[in-house]
């Protein structure tokens, strides 16, 4: 039995609103969204910090079709790029990308049609942008409005930061009376400061909305055997769709064949990965429940899945900067999720030597290490995770009682003479050794190598036998994100002190941490997480299914990905009211005049086989 999809009012005297009804399909503007298209339209600057997934690309897109003439964005992604064409194409959008991956025949095609008028949105990479020819180029056509995309990557503080989007500081010159829109997801106040200074002259207006995301459970665990912890997680999520990210390409090969292996339907995805490869697991991903995709950061930028349930990081990620943004793909449908992190003393070492081998200036180093240092503040977090988080990015909170530290709290306790046993093996081995070794001069492990340098005659050899290797590991791994120890990148990655570890040698520190649990579980939900969201609660999953279904099949017609056909939403929608004419499927979510046009029969003829 069908039911009546909400009405929304025909008399839409505003031009934004009528574009967002009639082109994208939405009834309202999310919030913050207005505040930005209203200010563009107004001929003014903006820089506006959305979580992921808050609708950035309307906020340059709907002033761009209420505008007319030519609107340029500038994208760091090729993929990105293509993406978004696809999808404005399917709406009925003269969109177009200039590229480096399209053959030469096809971007003069492109441009030719941006020389005639044709084109809304043009697309392009800044170093493409920024050549003498295409300004030149540029500054004939009828330009309204230029979007700048994943703004922090213009900030050399940002945790992107790409020295291509450097040249776009020259662009408020370039194109006076332009207005210029840069968005990013995830942006520090130091971070937003520096984009205002270099893309604005500091002329610009801020919007910046809240980063909480409630509905996600926050966890982190200390990295033991990470393959089994991956397991014990992903057990527990049975037949959800998640995000495992690894740190290399290797990897993701890796997790994914183990997963598969395992019973679940994982697949990787990575940059240097074949085409089609990559399009094949991110429609499987999009349109199949319980898929798994292994990724580096490759994956996520632009995909819009609503009922992802997890987002797990077997590695550390770069910056809590982008752990905000790959945890922010999870859980978009306001149900329940949660995002997962394993780590260890491995994982700082080697993010230390990334940052040391980037051969950036002094500057750029020490702020990266501070951005470094936030992160793995959070993940030593003694109170509230949420809490830690947000503070980061300027924003306070009470404590969330949905993180593993507000759900089992943590003990802190005096160990400072752990660390000073700790301090006294670094210094009587010459501070050139890494963790592995010192924890073995503590346990009197009689090895090779320590007979060989003699440190077995050290006064500290064997004072540490009471404790476990697991149990070093957490207090040496904290004295390190502490600040008492840090890693000689410069040398063999061997543990040496900094001044604050020197006084702890010296009796004039104390060491203060928290024992890891035994169990490197995350805490349990209330409820198992599984492949129906809340959103999908009632609805018919047989008809669902069907229509994902025939959404891939429109998709690989079309040679696009799935998901921009119609988003999981849209679908859900249509299964739960089962319009059955056009003037029914018009009120479905996501569904503008052309995708009406285009796609109503098909979808409506499918339910009502369905129905019959």
């Amino acid at each position: 039995m069908n039911m009546t999809p909400p009405q929304t009012s025909l008399s839409m005297p505003d031009p934004k609103r009528a574009v967002l009804r009639s082109t994208f399909g939405f009834p309202d503007f999310r919030p913050g969204q207005e505040t930005v298209i209203d200010t563009l339209l107004a001929g003014q600057h903006v820089l506006t910090v959305m979580p992921t997934g808050s609708g950035k690309s309307l906020c340059y897109q709907v002033p761009a079709l209420v505008t007319g003439g030519l609107t340029i964005v500038v994208s760091p992604l090729v993929a990105l790029m293509q993406d978004q064409v696809a999808a404005l194409k399917l709406a009925g959008v003269a969109a177009e990308t200039i590229n480096s991956s399209r053959s030469r025949a096809e971007n003069v095609a492109a441009w030719r049609r941006v020389a005639a008028g044709e084109t809304r949105l043009l697309y392009m990479a800044p170093e493409r942008l920024m050549t003498d020819r295409m300004l030149v180029a540029l500054a004939k056509r009828n330009l309204r409005l230029i979007a700048v995309d994943e703004a922090h990557c213009i900030s050399q503080w940002g945790p992107a930061f790409r020295p291509e989007y450097e040249a776009l500081s020259r662009l408020r010159e370039q194109f006076p009376g332009i207005p210029i829109a840069a968005l990013t997801a995830t942006a520090d106040a130091v971070t937003r400061e520096d984009i205002a200074n270099r893309l604005f002259g500091m002329r610009v207006q801020t919007v910046v909305l809240g980063f909480d995301r409630p509905n996600i459970r926050l966890s982190v665990a200390q990295k033991t055997s990470w393959k089994t912890q991956m397991l014990t997680f992903l057990e527990r999520h049975q037949d959800a769709s998640g995000i495992v990210y690894c740190l290399s390409r290797r990897k993701t090969e890796e997790v994914a064949s183990l997963l598969a292996n395992q019973g679940f339907m994982a697949f990787p995805y990575h940059a240097g990965m074949d085409q089609q490869d990559r399009e094949d697991h991110q429609n499987r991903f999009m349109t199949e429940p319980g898929v798994i995709i292994v990724a580096t950061i490759a994956f996520g930028m632009g995909i819009d899945k609503s009922d992802l349930r997890f987002v797990l990081h077997v590695d550390l990620p770069a910056t809590i900067e982008a752990y905000y943004q790959e945890i922010g793909r999870a859980g978009r449908d306001g149900a329940p999720a949660e995002a997962h992190m394993i780590y260890g003393l491995s994982d700082i070492r080697m993010r230390r030597k990334f940052i040391e081998d980037e051969e950036a200036g002094l500057e750029r180093m020490r702020r990266e290490h501070k951005r470094l240092d936030a992160l793995i503040a959070y993940c030593e977090a003694p109170e509230c995770r949420r809490r830690s988080l947000l503070s980061y990015f300027g924003e306070a909170t009470k404590a969330c009682g949905n993180c593993d530290v507000c759900i089992d709290p943590v003990e802190i306790t005096d160990g400072t003479v752990f660390g000073r046993k700790v301090a006294k093996a670094i210094h009587g081995s010459g501070q050139r050794f890494g963790p592995a070794y010192i924890i073995d001069i503590l346990r009197g492990a009689r090895t090779a190598r320590i007979q060989n340098t003699g440190h077995d005659e050290l006064t500290v050899f064997g004072v540490g036998a009471d404790l476990s290797k697991p149990e070093w590991q957490s207090i040496i791994r904290q004295l390190v994100a502490s600040g008492f120890l840090s890693f000689d990148i410069e040398g063999y990655g061997g543990l040496k002190f900094t001044p604050r570890g020197q006084d702890l040698l010296n009796g004039k520190e104390e060491f203060r941490y928290r024992p890891d649990r035994r169990s490197s579980k995350p805490p349990r939900p209330e409820r198992r997480s599984d492949s129906v969201s809340e959103a999908e609660t009632g609805v018919d999953a047989g008809l669902l299914t069907a229509l994902r279904e025939l959404r891939l099949e429109i998709a690989r017609e079309r040679k696009v990905p799935a998901y921009l056909v119609f988003s999981d939403r849209s679908l859900i929608d249509m299964a739960r009211y089962r319009p059955l004419d056009q003037e029914a499927f018009s009120r479905i979510h996501g569904v503008g005049a052309v995708k009406l046009q285009d796609f109503a029969d098909s979808f409506i003829t499918a339910i009502a086989a369905h129905e019959a």
